[in-house]
């Protein structure tokens, strides 16, 4: 079964259990999936479905921040169950040392000189790191080993 189609399922599970806030995280994303399928013209598969999920967690962090700076639990805690909601579709998430490892070996295969080489080892790492990593973390573990060389 795919992701999407897991998803879709999750939502059909929280009609049945009348659960509300479940129910509406899963439509949101849905949308979203639908909307990137309709702008792109094409079938998403599960790598692309885990990128919208990572997009929309990345934003609900983003919008608990700002919500918690100005002083609006109501709405952070709203953006906090649907995060948590939008986490369970996501891959498990590498360690910090798993990163730093990642980036190490990749660093190493592309032959990087120094932080001039900054672009060309964030495109590789995107590639095989999207979904299972925070890219935050990605680009400071880059940073990092690029300044160490």
């Amino acid at each position: 079964m795919s992701l999407k189609d897991q998803i879709t399922e999750d939502m059909k599970t929280a009609m049945r259990a009348k659960d509300s806030e479940r129910l509406g995280t899963i439509r949101l994303l849905l949308a979203a999936l639908k909307q990137k399928e309709v702008d792109e013209r094409v079938v998403l598969d599960d790598a692309a479905v885990v990128a919208v999920v990572d997009k929309l967690v990345k934003q609900r962090k983003d919008s608990i921040a700002a919500f918690e700076q100005a002083a609006r639990q109501d709405l952070a805690d709203k953006e906090k169950s649907e995060l948590a909601v939008l986490q369970t579709y996501l891959p498990q998430r590498m360690s910090p040392e798993e990163i730093t490892a990642a980036v190490r070996a990749i660093v190493a295969e592309l032959g990087a000189k120094g932080p001039g080489d900054m672009g060309k080892v964030m495109g590789a790492v995107k590639t095989q790191l999207a979904g299972k990593a925070d890219m935050g973390q990605v680009s400071s573990a880059v940073k990092a080993a690029l300044t160490n060389i």
